[in-house]
């Protein structure tokens, strides 16, 4: 029987959907980007896997924001409509790296966990490209980030009964390194050894880079008496040097504040000289970099002459690899910024113009940030508009961050809201600075509601996560004004998000009780921070998953001192004998005065009844005890009677709990 007779014809629908795929297809295979976009958002039905593969991956190619966007929504509707398997892990992984380079690195890394548990392995240059980039976040998460994502694909490969299976997925030696940077960058020298030795199961040995990274963990950990023996060991295992390993050393003592090790380093170099750490045998000169590296240092120092010095000097170096670049003279720009010289910083900048080496991004956020420090918020206005005018320099993330906090330096919340504003409307995606900075100058002008407004607006956005910083920030605005109670709720909402306050969050929460004049709410924050002191002391001892505390100065002087002017005298003992436990010394002057002030009459009564008297009792040893630790005459002293005329108009107040 012929075959073709036992095919079930295609009924109209079908027919229709096969000819729509083929179209977008046609328009893929040409390389019709936007045609095919606009077939996918008319179709009336989901195109097959290959079409929305394709779709994907190039959307995610042209590396911009629109079309970014565009391929996020394709992943968005087959999410919720469970058809996410019709995507390969190819168009993933471009995804992924397209969203890391617009910035969208915790969404990147959800798409890459997600691949890895429906099954996918992402090659190794997308999920190296991740890892590399939440490696070197300044968000203080991307480093940890980093590591579990390099940890969760490894783990999965171990797990392959044959690695060839995977060989596309297998780390190589940008991978780990970017596992290293991560792990130095958290100053985690365990982590950094681990994923040293792990790197022979993959086929994966150190280069020059990896030992720089190690520099790097050095300079975190403090290890200072390291960094020959890294060096060392570069050369025993035959890795080829390179003059940034040598740079990376010079950089490294620059970090200590060992400038003059820095110093005999790069003098070495000039002379070529063979005897660096015994064993050097090529010869490298200083470069441009390495004498850039070093006026970091002077700059660090605070010592600007030396650093104006070192640019004449590679001026007039004869060797052209030795003039200064663009970060030569950013480095001579924030030395003078750093000192509040913001003239000499722009003679600089007009210099750099006049000798064609051009002015950078980074050149123009250290100057915004000069102009913010002083107050000159119309400056850097001005040379916003300058830098994207007259450089063609669009401003990033980080220009718009700084121009927000100089915003709050001159108490302009609504300068800070309108850089905010435009900020999104060219296309930039807000950071965790940028809604925190945000949240800051609603909460230091009075208006915690915009401040919990902007926080649930970061809450709702997948680009960032929330953290303790954000939180702290709207306790803070409510605190400022006294709203306990809203601060109280925010709080139990932090730590019902799995969140636990620090001393920064007590501490704002104590000054608004000190603002509200709740007396009975310190008695609470002192028994929960006792707590959690308590934990500390017990660490190893009992199964916690609340955190110790490390208490401050501020937060505990400030409880001493609602104490004492509520007359918890018992309370406040402890409170002292906390601040001295953890080596803070107690302002006994204040406490004196306050003590004298507010409640030198007390219990001096005669006509009180003999029970009133009794239960005075032990409210008045607590007093007693209180004056005895201030050194004020008290029963202690030979039952020796001691009276002050009191201030009108200040009461007592019980010493309960």
């Amino acid at each position: 029987m012929n075959a073709t007779l036992l095919q079930t014809p295609l009924s109209p629908f079908q027919r229709a959907t096969t000819s729509a795929d083929h179209k977008l297809l046609s328009l893929l295979r040409d390389r019709k980007t936007e045609e095919a976009w606009n077939t996918y958002t008319n179709s009336t039905h989901l195109p097959n896997p290959t079409c929305l593969s394709r779709l994907v991956s190039q959307l995610s190619y042209q590396n911009t924001l629109s079309s970014l966007t565009r391929a996020q929504s394709i992943v968005t509707r087959l999410r919720n409509e469970r058809q996410l398997h019709r995507l390969d892990a190819n168009c993933l992984g471009l995804l992924a790296v397209a969203a890391s380079k617009a910035g969208h690195t915790l969404y990147a890394a959800s798409l890459l966990r997600s691949m890895l548990r429906s099954g996918y392995l992402p090659h190794v240059k997308a999920w190296t490209a991740v890892v590399a980039r939440l490696a070197s976040s300044p968000d203080g998460d991307g480093p940890a980030e980093a590591l579990r994502l390099f940890r969760s694909v490894t783990r999965r490969l171990r797990r392959l009964p044959d690695p060839g299976m995977a060989a596309a997925s297998q780390p190589d030696t940008a991978a780990v390194n970017a596992a290293l940077n991560a792990c130095a960058n958290l100053g985690d020298a365990a982590a950094f050894l681990q994923v040293l030795d792990e790197m022979p199961q993959f086929n994966v040995e150190p280069d020059a880079l990896s030992y720089n990274t190690m520099m790097k963990l050095c300079v975190r950990v403090g290890r200072k008496d390291l960094l020959v023996f890294v060096l060392e060991r570069v050369l025993q295992l035959g890795i080829p040097l390179c003059v940034t390993t040598l740079q990376s050393l010079v950089s490294a003592y620059v970090e200590f504040g060992d400038l003059e090790t820095a110093e005999k380093l790069v003098q070495a170099m000039r002379e070529q000289r063979r005897d660096i750490c015994r064993v050097l045998r090529d010869l490298y000169a200083p470069n441009t970099r390495t004498y850039t590296t070093l006026m970091k240092g002077y700059m660090n120092a605070g010592r600007v002459s030396d650093t104006v010095r070192m640019l004449e000097a590679m001026r007039r170096q004869d060797d052209k690899a030795s003039h200064p670049d663009h970060v030569s003279y950013t480095t001579v720009v924030s030395a003078l910024v750093k000192i509040g010289s913001m003239e000499r910083a722009r003679q600089v900048l007009a210099e750099m113009t006049r000798i064609g080496v051009p002015a950078n991004l980074i050149t123009y956020n250290v100057l915004l940030k000069g102009y913010c420090q002083q107050l000159q918020i119309d400056k850097a206005r001005e040379l916003l508009k300058e830098m994207v005018d007259d450089a063609g320099i669009q401003p990033d993330v980080v220009s718009y961050n700084i121009l927000i906090d100089g915003c709050i330096l001159v108490d302009d919340s609504a300068g800070a809201l309108s850089f905010f504003n435009e900020m999104r409307a060219r296309g930039i995606a807000p950071t965790k600075i940028s809604y925190t900075t945000l949240m800051k100058a609603f909460a230091y002008s009075g208006q915690p509601k915009l401040a919990h407004r902007v926080f649930s607006e970061m809450d709702n956005d997948p680009r960032v996560k929330v953290d303790l910083i954000a939180w702290n920030m709207l306790v803070e605005g409510y605190c400022r004004l006294g709203f306990v109670e809203e601060a109280k709720k925010v709080i139990q909402k932090m730590k019902e998000s799995g969140l636990h306050p620090d001393v920064g969050t007590y501490g704002s929460l104590a000054n608004g009780i000190a603002l509200a004049r709740k007396p009975g709410e310190a008695l609470l924050l002192w028994n929960e921070v006792k707590e959690r002191c308590e934990v500390g002391k017990q660490e190893g001892k009992c199964d916690s998953s609340v955190p110790p505390l490390k208490p401050d100065e501020g937060l505990l002087d400030t409880l001493a001192d609602i104490c004492v002017r509520a007359a918890f005298f018992r309370k406040a003992l402890e409170i002292v004998a906390c601040m001295e436990e953890n080596g803070i010394p107690p302002n006994k002057t204040k406490f004196t005065r306050i003590y004298v002030e507010m409640h030198s009459r007390m219990f001096t009564s005669k006509h009180a009844s003999r029970a009133r008297q009794d239960r005075r009792v032990e409210r008045k040893r607590a007093a007693e005890a209180f004056k005895f630790w201030l050194g004020l005459p008290n029963s202690y002293y030979d039952g020796s009677e001691w009276r002050l005329e009191p201030l009108e108009g200040y009461g007592t107040a019980s010493d309960s709990v």
